[in-house]
């Protein structure tokens, strides 16, 4: 809107000042207010352009659109979230995985612990949680195999800080003609070093639905359902794989989507 042959009288609250007695920009960083006073979302000074809600954090506080309106870039103060290109621009991802080979170890009906990280590190002697519907919420180390400190060590995912879980999906892969039908599940737990009660207060985070594996043909991907997101700073996270039968072994990769909060 011009203000073109307009008097002050008629457009004063359309113009944007420093409210600052007349002396405009300075060192000092002052909201941008319009004629009357009322103030808005920018604070300037000579070195500093500031965003801050005056009302609102619920607003989307800061975007920025293209020609077409498509948002590329965002800051949503009330859920401290910034996110560009439809993404948050602090998400992570983690992978758990194993190998047919490794898994041969498993047992039947018996949540067994899977490697974190791509290496996809040796599991001879994987740790086993149960065989209960939801995996064992502690794990108690001992000398023996399967239950040492070194067999526990390579299934463990530190969070040094809180962390929002987005999603989690697997891929899974027989390595014979029979399959078995499987089921995975993502746990926290509190971790006390240099304790045998090693892994204590497990917490379900994830996990999906049973996957009816017709064998060697065929591999699967499953979307899982996230049950408790938020995991504090100083958690373990190990995810876990169980088959009714050991008709085959498996190749298994678990890709977790989340962000630091």
């Amino acid at each position: 809107m011009s203000i073109i042959n307009k008097s002050p009288v008629t457009s004063y609250k359309d113009l944007l000042q420093m409210n600052n007695s007349n002396n405009g920009i300075d060192g000092n960083t002052r909201r941008l207010v319009d004629g009357e006073g009322t103030e808005s979302v920018i604070s300037l000074s000579d070195d500093i352009l500031a965003v801050q809600p005056v009302n609102d954090d619920t607003a989307a506080t800061f975007v920025v659109n293209n020609s077409s309106g498509d948002v590329l870039f965002y800051v949503d103060t009330y859920n401290n979230h910034v996110g560009a290109l439809s993404n948050l621009i602090n998400t992570q991802y983690a992978h758990f995985g194993v190998t047919n080979s490794q898994a041969q170890a498993f047992a039947d009906d018996t949540h067994q612990a899977i490697p974190f990280g791509t290496s996809m590190a040796s599991s001879t002697a994987p740790p086993a949680f149960g065989t209960s519907t939801d995996p064992a919420t502690t794990f108690t180390t001992a000398e023996g195999g399967a239950t040492r400190a070194s067999d526990l060590v390579p299934m463990l995912w530190f969070v040094p800080d809180a962390i929002k879980i987005s999603s989690v999906t697997s891929f899974e892969g027989a390595d014979t003609a029979t399959g078995d039908t499987t089921r995975m599940h993502l746990f926290s737990y509190d971790f006390t070093s240099g304790s045998t009660s090693a892994l204590t207060n497990g917490t379900l985070l994830a996990h999906n639905s049973d996957v009816t594996n017709a064998g060697s043909e065929q591999s699967y991907k499953t979307t899982w359902t996230v049950d408790s997101s938020a995991v504090s700073s100083g958690k373990v996270i190990l995810a876990f794989f169980r088959s009714d039968s050991i008709n085959s072994d498996y190749s298994i990769t678990i890709t977790v989507k989340y962000f630091l909060t």
